[in-house]
């Protein structure tokens, strides 16, 4: 049985729905001496007729082994039809990703993503997860975005440079770029100091300045709201400013700072050597896109009117 083939199966459906291996090779495109073949050897692999020939005009007809044949190969061609059908959608950019993220791309960069690849492929599944670990784990995942690189047996792309800028209270301090060391003992609100906001404060220090911070959480929108109660400013990557739409709130101000602060550096990881889906290289392509949508926006902002 192990020499039987899908094409014969086919010629063998065929002339059972046509009757004669005559219409059954004008269906199929073959000479009626192929077909012939194509059944000679499926009955080798058989062990008997499946066909019995009458001659002349009549319509060939099963045999009973030729019966039992044809049902189980009828569910033989169906599986591999859908199993062609499966693999062109694989290719096309249908199937499955698993995408780890966290705050700022979730609420900035992936959407985007998200909509652009489910525009392309409906029927595609988009698996994300968000966590804010301070070394993170590709594990199974596709891809992973993280605000630095990763070390280990991966590989990574830079999508951009997101740079920190100073959110405080309507009025907390003049229009316009912000000196450091103007933050010295300022009451501040923070993130925990995990992924790059302990490079970030440490910067900050080297200026001179010791901001007091009154206040850690890793939630953008809880800072914000301590920043509007008064609690303190923040200092902020741009990313995160943009997602909570901070430019729309007249009790908050978003200042430069001067000098400038390193930016945190944003990137997309995987495992070293991984043979991509086309489902996960176009989302490659499309967060490359985003990002550098978001980088000419951030360059026209700073530039002004």
């Amino acid at each position: 049985m192990t020499d039987v083939e899908l094409r014969h199966l086919a010629a063998m459906a065929a002339i059972a729905e046509e009757g004669s291996f005559g219409r059954a090779a004008a269906r199929l495109g073959y000479t009626q001496s192929t077909v012939s073949q194509q059944v000679a050897a499926l009955e080798r692999a058989v062990g008997g007729q499946v066909f019995d020939r009458p001659g002349g005009p009549k319509r060939v007809r099963l045999t009973p082994l030729g019966a039992v044949v044809l049902e189980h190969g009828r569910e033989l061609l169906a599986k591999a039809e859908t199993l062609a059908d499966a693999v062109d959608r694989f290719h096309a950019g249908d199937g499955r990703i698993d995408i780890g993220t966290f705050q700022s791309v979730s609420n900035v960069i992936l959407p985007s993503v998200v909509r652009r690849l489910r525009d392309e492929q409906p029927g595609c599944d988009i698996r994300l997860s968000e966590e804010e670990p301070d070394q993170p784990q590709i594990g199974d995942l596709d891809l992973l975005f993280y605000d630095g690189r990763l070390d280990g047996d991966v590989e990574h792309l830079k999508l951009l440079d997101d740079p920190y800028l100073l959110v405080a209270p309507a009025g907390a301090f003049p229009d316009g770029p912000v000196p450091l060391e103007r933050l010295d003992g300022v009451p501040m609100v923070a993130w925990p100091l995990i992924c790059d906001q302990l490079l970030m404060e440490q910067a900050v220090e080297r200026s001179g300045a010791r901001p007091q911070v009154v206040f850690r959480t890793a939630v953008n929108d809880a800072l914000l709201s301590m920043v509007r109660a008064g609690m303190g400013s923040a200092v902020l990557p741009w990313l995160a400013i943009r997602g909570a739409d901070v430019s729309s709130d007249d009790r908050l101000r978003v200042h430069e700072l001067r000098p400038s602060l390193p930016s945190r550096e944003i990137y997309l990881h995987w495992r070293a050597g991984r043979v991509h889906s086309p489902l996960a290289g176009r989302a490659m392509e499309i967060a490359a896109e985003v990002a550098a949508e978001l980088a000419a926006e951030f360059a026209s902002q700073a530039a002004g009117p």
